[in-house]
């Protein structure tokens, strides 16, 4: 469950002995330490505005009570994007009394830039030098005893998807821990200008004896002002005595601009990663290995567009028939489990209780609103959550994101955002849920509004169950193409008119790594729970709404505004209107109660002959309109949750819209060519 990180910060140091803040790159293993370290008591913490989310768990070592502190994995420490503020800020408002920074050993000097930063702002700290095993087979030796001296913090080898060197790390985070042992690096030194411009604003702000709104060291703050951090400049501007010092501060960095013909955070950043390079070059050797790790040579296939782009389809077309095919029949199942072993009993011994009235009828609609969560969560969701973290654990998502690159680029998203699209076609709500490795708003808000367009598992199901069945296969076809040039027009006509423009895909490409089991579904679990969470609520309360509408007849009445657009406009007879609102429950009880009102009009024979509803064109329009017009209630809560109310309404109001005017259209141009 997530809650403020302020509050959710201040609750973890006083239930704990000690905190610890977990550090490093993407991808360098700091979940499996993390996932390694804690228990399934997992929380969620978020900044108000801010879509990146900080874990927060306790552990234990002997009698000793520990909090650890999952920040987000980033390349730097600053404020250009939500992963950096937020990881800062953690570390800022959460005062860990040790940083743990985990380093990828194969890729040594990269991970070293971070670490400096950290450093810098003077916490004690350990470092995990974890995948020592991938980089001995890659020919990478790290002298660990030089890297500890040159850090001048203590480095513990580990392999943490084994668990190997985890119980050590700890010991020796809760020992630094205790001694408030401050690091002591030995060779962390700029260019001799650069030092120089350090020390100035350094000694201005001891003597000026200035309030410090972080607590840090004063050549951390001195850095944070030659760096131009905008945060920082905005606070100390409003604070007294600090007018001086960012006049002081602005000279310099105009200095160093003129002296390199660069910014002067450009300067620094030069400058530290110089720094890590130094390091890396001097503790590690490098020996070239007989032949290309296997992670390589598969890096190599997948990202190549001759093999790549077959083995993505083949991919995709395996999450497809796991999200539909074996997600469908399991929610085929566990409907039918649910409605004999639950439902009746429930629902039996409620009318035994109340009597069949309109109260007790409505109240049953609880029962159906855990069925949709359950049957919703458990088939589709849970398995794109499984199938995501053998994805994610793997790295397979890096050749995935390079390879569509170029082409999601055309609708103002690049390649990272495919795998929750295609998703969407099992289920909207995991894929929404999944927009969050998108880095701007303007992505997740492109991507969610298409991820609503691809039609999920439910209305596949009425497209078949409507279309197929009582038209042919051809005319669920031609829906599924008039979806596919839907969404085309949609990407690209946002793209243009929405402010703001698509950024680059700047990623490090990791190699293949061997999926291990612990970390995969420790992973679907924490994602499955936040989903519960988050959209049970939800269908619980929407169902009984919807229920007591029904139950009264008000649902009916509700139909009665609506009816020159249902039978006028779309040309549907007016009980689609009805069923059209059911569907925002859920997508297939559209068609489920269709079939209802067709036996209560014709009897048993309409059981499986809508045609003595509706004619052929009236169930095609009906599809399609069910496969546009506003998701279901769990996927609004996950919009609501991800992108904020505010968009999540203009999101369903638009493809309402839609909905309405295509199937309009439709309506006319089919009767004009003669089919009814």
């Amino acid at each position: 469950m997530a809650f403020s990180c302020h509050s959710a910060l201040h609750k973890l140091h006083e239930q704990t002995d000690f905190t610890i803040a977990l550090a490093g790159n993407p991808n360098v293993g700091k979940s499996s330490v993390f996932n390694s370290l804690t228990g399934m008591g997992v929380d969620t913490a978020n900044y108000p505005g801010m879509t990146v989310e900080v874990n927060m768990a306790t552990t234990t070592l002997d009698d000793t009570i520990i909090g650890i502190i999952d920040l987000p994995g980033t390349y730097a420490l600053g404020t250009v994007s939500e992963d950096q503020w937020v990881a800062r800020q953690g570390v800022l408002d959460g005062r860990p009394d040790v940083v743990v920074m985990v380093l990828d050993a194969t890729k040594l000097a990269r991970n070293l830039y971070m670490l400096i930063q950290f450093l810098e702002l003077g916490y004690p700290m350990v470092a995990a030098l974890n995948v020592v095993d991938v980089a001995r087979r890659q020919g990478r030796n790290v002298d660990i005893k030089a890297l500890s001296r040159h850090l001048g913090i203590p480095i513990i080898p580990t392999v943490a998807n084994r668990g190997e060197g985890l119980e050590e790390l700890m010991e020796m985070a809760v020992d630094v821990a205790r001694a408030r042992q401050n690091p002591s690096p030995q060779g962390l030194v700029y260019g001799h200008d650069i030092e120089l411009q350090i020390a100035r604003l350094t000694n201005a702000i001891t003597s000026a004896d200035l309030e410090d709104p972080y607590g840090l060291p004063h050549r951390a703050l001195a850095m944070l002002l030659l760096e131009k951090d905008s945060e920082f400049l905005e606070i100390t501007a409003s604070m007294p005595g600090w007018g001086p010092v960012l006049e002081l501060a602005a000279e310099l960095r105009a200095d160093i601009e003129r002296e390199h013909g660069q910014p002067a955070c450009s300067r620094v950043a030069a400058e530290r990663h110089a720094l890590a390079g130094m390091i890396a070059a001097e503790v590690e050797t490098v020996e070239e290995p007989e032949k290309p790790p296997l992670g390589e040579r598969l890096w190599r296939y997948t990202t190549s567009p001759v093999t790549g782009m077959p083995i993505l389809f083949a991919v995709l077309a395996a999450i497809f028939v796991l999200m539909f095919f074996i997600g469908d029949n399991l929610a085929t199942v566990m409907s039918q489990a649910w409605v004999t072993y639950i439902e009746a009993p429930i629902s039996n011994a409620l009318f035994a209780l109340l009597g069949e009235n309109v109260f007790s009828m409505t109240l049953l609609w609880v029962v159906k609103g855990v069925e949709a969560a359950l049957t919703i969560g458990i088939p589709y969701v849970l398995t794109f959550y499984l199938i995501l973290a053998v994805l994610e654990d793997s790295g397979y998502l890096n050749s995935v994101a390079f390879l569509t690159d170029a082409v999601m680029h055309r609708f103002g998203l690049h390649g990272r955002a495919i795998i929750p699209i295609i998703a969407g076609a099992g289920c909207n709500v995991p894929a929404i849920i999944g927009t969050r490795v998108l880095t701007t708003t303007r992505e997740r808000l492109l991507a969610g509004i298409l991820i609503v367009l691809v039609p999920c598992s439910a209305r596949t199901a009425v497209i078949f169950g409507a279309v197929a069945y009582y038209a042919g296969w051809q005319y669920a076809l031609l829906i599924y193409g008039i979806l596919l040039v839907l969404w085309v027009l949609v990407g690209l006509g946002l793209n243009r008119i929405m402010p703001g423009a698509s950024t680059g895909l700047v990623m490090e490409m990791f190699p293949f790594r061997r999926p291990h089991l612990k970390t995969i579904l420790r992973k679907t679990w924490f994602r499955f729970k936040a989903f519960i969470y988050l959209a049970a609520p939800i269908l619980i309360f929407g169902s009984v709404i919807l229920g007591a509408l029904y139950n009264t007849g008000l649902l009916w009445d509700l139909t009665t505004p609506m009816s020159p657009v249902i039978e006028g406009w779309m040309g549907l007879p007016a009980v689609a209107g009805l069923t059209l609102i059911m569907g925002i429950l859920r997508k297939e009880l559209a068609l489920q109660l269709l079939v209802t009102l067709a036996i209560v009009e014709y009897g048993d024979a309409a059981r499986d002959n809508l045609l003595l509803l509706m004619t052929k064109q009236q169930l095609f329009v009906f599809a399609l309109v069910t496969a546009i017009y506003i998701p279901c209630v769990a996927t609004i809560a996950a919009l609501g949750r991800e992108l904020g109310w505010k968009k999540s309404l203009a999101i369903m109001s638009f493809t309402i819209v839609l909905a309405v005017l295509v199937g309009g259209l439709v309506n006319q141009f089919s009767r004009a060519v003669g089919w009814s």
